[in-house]
């Protein structure tokens, strides 16, 4: 077996130069994204304050600042009960009684919206014979409904508008 020839051993000056490229470079890089981040930080909550400061100064909130009493008002609205679009293949239509509630941003409205409630519960009667028992199974269903009840409703109540409808009683037989 033939001995391997030992290296001899490098001199101190060429093993320290040897690893310090290696650890500048680390060091370089660490520091690099280091200022990177800090001023990505820095510029992004400049930016923000920036956009807030903005949109104060144009107004974007104004109305909210000027009437801090302002308060959502509910509106509710009459029980509806209707027949439903009987689902493929059965054989008796659903029943679906609804009781909802619509939110609106201020008694301002309110009083524009109450004498407008006709034509909102004609809206809601229009669609709501249209739709199946099973297009209101589950969370999914009663959330589409909910929202093509307040598009209805804005739609109605033009240029008044509902900031929400809400579901007191949904049962459907």
């Amino acid at each position: 077996m033939a001995k391997k020839p030992k290296k001899a051993p490098a001199a101190e000056g060429e093993e320290g130069s040897a690893e310090a490229p290696k650890s500048k470079k680390k060091l370089i890089i660490i520091a690099a994204a280091a200022v990177l981040l800090l001023g990505g930080g820095g510029g992004g909550f400049f930016f923000m304050k920036g956009r807030a400061a903005h949109a104060d100064a144009h107004g974007e909130h104004a109305a909210e600042k000027a009437d801090p009493k302002a308060q959502a008002v509910f509106l509710d609205m009459r029980d509806m009960m209707v027949n439903l679009s009987p689902d493929p293949g059965a054989t008796k239509a659903n029943v679906l009684k609804l009781r909802v509630a619509l939110e609106l941003k201020d008694a301002k409205v309110e009083a524009t919206v109450k004498p407008l409630m006709p034509r909102v519960e004609d809206a809601f009667q229009t669609y709501l014979r249209e739709i199946r028992a099973s297009d209101l199974a589950g969370s999914t269903g009663l959330y589409r409904l909910r929202e093509e009840l307040l598009r209805r409703v804005n739609i109605a109540l033009h240029p008044a508008k509902a900031e929400a409808v809400l579901f007191k009683d949904v049962i459907v037989q």
